[in-house]
């Protein structure tokens, strides 16, 4: 089949977050056999990429994208128009696809606007519940009663376009989207991957993160729901107790990072704080690999509770103990997991957590981090996740051709 495949994110190289998936899945198209057109930003190594995973790739120009783009809110909103008149001229010069696939909810936007003018079949990729992140945003920033009908919106999308199938990161994700009427037998969890040959165990560090000042990591984007009053609460209090640790946060410096700081030295624990800027997707086990205790202390939003948050498979895979808000969807699949601690959603008891893990003997922590380990590269790899996804996509295909799709 010809298909075009539509995100708003870079495609390449992925900036974090969902962005890492779009590669894999796509090599996983093509490894079956699928022509593949992508649109998205403009790169660098554009023509590069496309050569070497033997795709085409036309490039979206008409402004800069990305996370930390300015004004990033209205170019995110503008961006579904300009990319649906984008695809319809290369669709009419290459006479149509055969179906569309939507990274996100700001492309599918697009894709179901597509659907109906170019009439072919629509597959939506729900990497996260977009909307729902915004709830952790100020007031005066995200206006709550247009946030109540964005929600909406974004939820009723699949329904409202006709969508032929959903993907969705989650069951928690999946469950929403079938509460506003859009049938469950088109939807389909696959969660969220991780690639298992750049994230590795090596049991043989292990005892090296017991040396030293025990040093606790998250790393990610640091938007807002990232670092709030949780995280604020529980670095204080864990400096308090224990002014020992130290608290590593690798990603770009934010407006909500250097807010976050700011609260640091108010507060007094500035100094017990590494701020590691940037690291590229390949170069981030390095940077997690020696740490004791992986941390992800979002705020509870309808967007965190949907998620299925990368960063704490990233850090099982490297056999990292983890600390977490009790977030449903990550709370739900990894309920049995011992190397994973949540608490709830207070400064206090992400504090306690945090302590008790840092307690625990290092003789404690080999053999669940080796099994953990095990686990999500068995069940979460990127080809495994890839695969499930894919496997969707061209059933659903079948049935939208034989005349059982919307």
């Amino acid at each position: 089949m010809r298909l075009a495949f539509l995100t708003h994110e870079p495609f390449h190289p992925p900036t974090g977050g969902g962005s890492a998936e779009a590669r894999y899945l796509v090599e996983e198209l093509r490894r079956r056999g699928h022509g593949v057109h992508v649109f998205a930003p403009e790169a660098p190594d554009r023509r590069e990429v496309s050569h070497r995973l033997g795709i085409a790739w036309t490039p979206f120009l008409a402004w800069k994208m990305g996370r930390y783009t300015r004004m990033r809110t209205v170019k995110y909103l503008l961006y579904p128009h300009a990319l649906t008149r984008l695809v319809g001229v290369v669709a009419a010069r290459v006479r149509s696809f055969d179906a569309i696939i939507a990274q996100h909810t700001i492309s599918a936007v697009a894709a179901g606007c597509l659907k109906r003018r170019l009439r072919v079949p629509v597959i939506f990729n729900y990497l996260d519940f977009l909307t729902g992140f915004m709830e952790s945003w100020p007031a005066w920033l995200m206006p709550r009663p247009v946030l109540r009908r964005l929600n909406r919106f974004e939820m009723a999308l699949p329904s409202r376009a006709s969508a032929d199938g959903v993907l969705t990161v989650s069951e928690v994700l999946a469950g929403r989207i079938a509460a506003t009427g859009y049938p469950r037998e088109r939807l389909c969890p696959i969660n969220y991957g991780y690639d298992a040959s750049r994230f590795q165990f090596e049991e043989s560090v292990v005892p090296g993160r017991f040396e030293g000042p025990p040093v606790v990591v998250m790393h990610g984007s640091f938007d807002h729901h990232h670092l709030g009053p949780i995280a604020e609460e529980a670095f204080a209090r864990v400096h308090e107790a224990r002014p020992e640790v130290r608290f590593r946060l690798v990603g770009r410096r934010t407006a909500a990072l250097g807010r976050f700081l700011a609260v640091a030295a108010r507060r007094g624990f500035a100094a017990a704080v590494e701020h590691v800027d940037f690291v590229p997707y390949d170069q981030v086990a390095g940077e997690l690999s020696r740490c004791r205790l992986g941390l992800v202390p979002y705020e509870g939003t309808g967007g965190t509770h949907c998620a299925f948050v990368a960063k704490a498979v990233e850090y099982l895979a490297l056999g990292l103990p983890v600390v977490s808000t009790a977030l449903e969807a990550i709370q739900l699949y990894f309920r049995d997991e011992p190397l994973i601690r949540f608490a709830g959603f207070d400064g206090a008891a992400f504090a306690k957590a945090i302590i008790e893990r840092l307690d625990e003997p290092a003789e404690n922590v080999a053999s669940p981090a080796r099994a953990a380990s095990a686990g999500v590269a068995r069940e979460l790899d990127w080809p495994v996740v890839t695969g499930r996804a894919v496997d969707f996509i061209e059933g659903t295909l079948r049935d939208a051709k034989g005349g059982g799709g919307a």
